[in-house]
């Protein structure tokens, strides 16, 4: 059987995989990222993790190639440039150094874009043409496709929309430091912010008040909005007012049918989705009113990057069947 092997690299998570040409993931774990701030230990690592994976399956493997999502890679350079929540700094040409270990195609693209030819070859998106996913966990990421192809861009960093200037209030700073960027107000990391902050301008009872910032969780604060807490009510209306203006102005860029929306946030359904799709309909230009639609990913949420991750390979494969 043809595989591929998944990579996800989170700045939390590494998570490892065996993918087919279907999108059907066997294999699969992971390892936690920190725990390797040396570079070749965490090569080594991936290289015995997939060693594991493929004795755990059995005979009958035919590893085609590796595909690898990563924050701030270059899918042109087969670099991870200076990205924020990773321990290696500067250019890491990952893609030239894992081969010394991996003798097999491998290719490196932005988590998020990884994520949006995922849902093309294997989610909801197989029959669009203009999409565009957003993944909404730590931070705030985008992978653009229109006319049916992914926008990569010249240097293959295209899509950073997380840390788009939305010159918002009190001025947060992004993960690469942009002043009053989207992903540190729309991400599971500026949820939590929104909640110090709604309970500095309101003088509300609340669960969390006495409660630290390290000490909040997403699921925490969804529970608290289904209790009727009116911090985590009026957190989550605040979110979705700036995600629908961000989404909003995205729209005009390349006409999506569809947003495509992953990540831990969405896990918090209704409070999120509802005033979401309030805010993106009353900021929407005329023209686009009741055209673009806000969807869940239909991929598995555990399993999403890893297969997003492989697609990277087997679109290569798609491409030289035609």
């Amino acid at each position: 059987m043809d595989l591929v092997i998944g990579v996800d690299i989170g700045g939390t998570k590494t998570k490892i995989g065996l993918v087919d040409e279907h999108g059907e993931c066997y294999e699969k774990t992971f390892f936690r990222t920190k725990e390797y701030p040396n570079l070749d230990d965490y090569l080594d690592k991936i290289k015995s993790t997939v060693d594991e994976l493929l004795e755990r399956f059995g005979e009958g493997a035919n590893v085609i190639g590796c595909g690898i999502g990563a924050p701030n890679a270059s899918s042109k350079n087969g670099t991870i440039e200076s990205a924020s929540n990773l321990a290696w700094k500067g250019s890491v040409p990952l893609v030239k150094l894992l081969k010394q270990r991996l003798d097999m195609p491998i290719r490196i693209m932005n988590d998020a874009s990884a994520a949006a030819l995922g849902e093309m070859l294997f989610g909801g998106a197989k029959d669009m043409t203009d999409f565009i996913v957003i993944t909404l966990g730590t931070g705030f990421g985008a992978g653009i496709v229109a006319n049916g192809q992914l926008i990569d861009g010249f240097d293959g960093f295209a899509g950073e929309l997380g840390h788009v200037d939305m010159t918002i209030g009190d001025g947060r700073l992004t993960g690469l430091g942009v002043k009053g960027g989207l992903e540190a107000y729309v991400s599971a990391t500026g949820l939590k912010r929104t909640i110090m902050y709604m309970q500095s301008k309101y003088l509300v009872d609340s669960r969390f008040r006495g409660i630290a910032y390290n000490d909040l969780h997403g699921e925490d604060i969804t529970q608290a909005a289904e209790e009727g807490d009116e911090i985590a009510l009026k957190a989550f209306d605040y979110t979705a007012r700036i995600m629908a203006q961000a989404l909003a102005n995205f729209t005009a860029f390349t006409q999506p049918e569809a947003f495509i929306l992953m990540g831990g946030l969405t896990n918090s359904g209704k409070w999120i989705m509802t005033p979401l799709e309030k805010y993106f309909n009353r900021f929407l230009l005329d023209v686009y009113k009741g055209k673009v639609k806000l969807l869940h990913s239909s991929m598995h949420g555990k399993t999403a990057a890893i297969c997003g991750a492989a697609a990277l390979i087997w679109e290569n494969k798609k491409k030289k069947r035609v």
